[in-house]
């Protein structure tokens, strides 16, 4: 069995922020990998920062339009109310020092001939604040620096460790402490089980976007760290909170992971029109084809219902560097086989983000002494009801050093292991799995923009139905994963009685103001998730 001061479950800007941060600090790190690993080629890559085209949200020192004041305040109008302004604030307020330490880890954004950084802007923002990398592959960028800088790290001689094609099965406890984590490795026909004792343990595995049938996510987000938070007794919330990026390629019969069309072409001049070249927006936001992402998926689904066609379209017809200033998006489309040479690219609505997730304070610390969690898999407080464009990589770097930070505390603080009664592998030999594709037609159908009372109760019925299944690897885990998440997401969206940000509710379609509040969930071992009080979040200082 192995041991660690620190168990880090995901590899991307979060996990391996966190893993370098608190390996440099002296602590033993293992980093459980569900991908390749560094140099994977062409294979998909696990990670969703991987993926990520827009940009990281910051405010330069050297920009005298922006302030950390008017970055808070275009993030709490985008959350729509639910955004938590303290730790919102603080994180913001850190941006600068995160991609300065990620800048000094080989990280290159794109800058102007006299070395400045360039940025634009995407929804929801009042000023070009977003930089980026390669045009539209900030994501790429940033992921392969992380993982240069902790490939260099282990050959340097620090004590960090990574194991590829793993993924954590459960979370050890003794006495409701956290004691460590078991995990599968599975490359090929090969698969393995093993156990990491450690004090600490850090879920940075991402989102769930493949509870639907078509996303931006990568095949690896399948809700693993918010189940396993779940059934180690943590607390969630907000995830009834997904987010539709409204511009997912439109791709007809695809499945799966589709290739996002990135916020920053509508920055940059591209127009959201209709089926009959008629703005979709025209009317329905001040900041029009810049509005808030929720409102601009609806607004696309409007249109597509309006027009009966099976799509809207980006009109790039104006730009003439299309080509040059988004690599990323022009592969993609090029991969996918779509034409796009009358300058009109095919987009839907599709699931991009989880805006809730596993609750932690202000140093990733969740309501399991011991679990930290970090990036998309945490609910900071920071996205609300609705996440502002680019503040996913910015909340993945400072929340991942800040819960560096916190390892690093409790290690010094004197954690030990406590001994494991058993130190073999126990996996639960069974647990709930609904079909992958039963699952997701029915969380695209009733699940989605739109939702009502009688389609949320349809899904939750089903999945209270999901056949007990034994996990024969690591697909089963990943089922089991989506079935317990889509069972929370459900319970969370049938107790909020309104439409707010990325909720939308057809039977309760007004805003509540007294509805203006988070609603948490933990797990009953025999009813599923059910709602808590508002007592448990009476540690660190946070409040929803």
């Amino acid at each position: 069995m192995r041991s660690a001061d620190l168990v880090v479950v995901g590899a991307g800007v979060a996990g391996l922020t966190a893993a370098l941060r608190a390996a440099r600090a002296g602590l033993r790190v293992v980093v459980l990998n569900k991908g390749t690993g560094a140099d994977s080629g062409p294979v998909e890559r696990s990670t969703s920062t991987f993926y990520a085209q827009g940009g990281i949200a910051v405010v330069a020192p050297d920009n005298p339009e922006d302030s950390i004041g008017l970055h808070v305040a275009d993030t709490l109008a985008a959350g729509a109310g639910l955004v938590a302004s303290h730790p919102t604030e603080a994180i913001v307020a850190d941006g600068w020092d995160a991609v300065t330490a990620l800048i000094a880890d080989g990280a290159q954004f794109d800058r102007d001939a006299a070395g400045a950084l360039l940025r634009t802007r995407e929804g929801g923002h009042s000023v070009r604040r977003i930089i980026h990398a390669g045009g539209d592959a900030t994501g790429a960028q940033v992921q392969r620096s992380l993982e240069r800088a902790t490939t260099e790290a282990m050959a340097g001689g620090l004590d960090l460790t990574c194991i590829n094609h793993a993924m954590a099965t459960s979370i050890r406890r003794v006495d409701g402490v956290v004691a460590g984590v078991s995990y599968l490795v599975e490359d090929g026909d090969h698969r393995e089980a093993g156990v990491i004792a450690a004090p600490t343990v850090l879920l940075a595995t991402g989102g769930a976007g493949h509870l639907y049938s078509a996303t931006t996510n990568p095949g690896g987000a399948t809700g693993d760290g918010i189940a396993l938070a779940l059934r180690a007794g943590a607390a969630v919330a907000d995830l009834e909170f997904i987010q539709f990026h409204p511009t997912m390629l439109y791709v007809d019969g695809a499945r799966g992971r589709r290739s996002l069309v990135s916020e920053a072409l509508r920055g940059e001049g591209a127009r959201l029109v209709d089926a009959n070249g008629d703005s979709v927006t025209k009317g329905v936001h001040p900041m029009g084809d810049l509005a808030p992402r929720d409102v601009v998926a609806r607004a696309v689904e409007a249109a597509i219902e309006r027009t009966g066609a099976a799509c809207v379209y980006l009109d790039i017809s104006a730009m003439a560097d299309f080509d040059t200033r988004f690599p990323t998006v022009s592969a993609g489309i090029a991969a996918a086989g779509v034409d796009i040479s009358g300058g009109l690219i095919p987009v839907v609505p599709g699931a991009h983000y989880l805006c809730g997730g596993i609750v932690t304070d202000e140093s990733g610390a969740t309501t399991v002494p011991g679990l930290l969690a970090a990036g998309e898999s945490a609910r900071t407080g920071l996205h609300g009801a609705n996440r502002l464009a680019s503040n996913s990589l910015l909340e993945g770097l400072v929340m991942g050093s800040r819960a560096a930070d916190e390892a690093v505390r409790l290690a010094r603080s004197g954690a030990a292991v406590e001994p494991l009664d058993n130190e073999e592998p126990t996996e639960d030999p069974a647990l709930p799995v609904l079909p992958r594709n039963e699952l997701q037609n029915l969380m695209s159908h009733h699940v989605a923009l739109r939702r009502t009372d009688a389609g949320l109760r349809e899904v939750a019925a089903a999945l209270r139905a999901a056949p007990v299944t034994s996990m024969a690897g690591r697909a089963d885990f990943e089922d089991a994963a989506l079935t317990l998440v889509a069972s929370a997401v459900c319970a969370a969206a049938l107790a909020r009685t309104e439409s707010r940000g990325a909720h939308g509710r057809l039977d309760y379609p007004d805003t509540d103001a007294a509805q203006a509040r988070s609603a948490a969930f933990t797990l009953d071992p025999d009813d599923g998730p059910v709602a808590t009080g508002d007592d448990i979040y009476a540690f660190s200082g946070l409040a929803l």
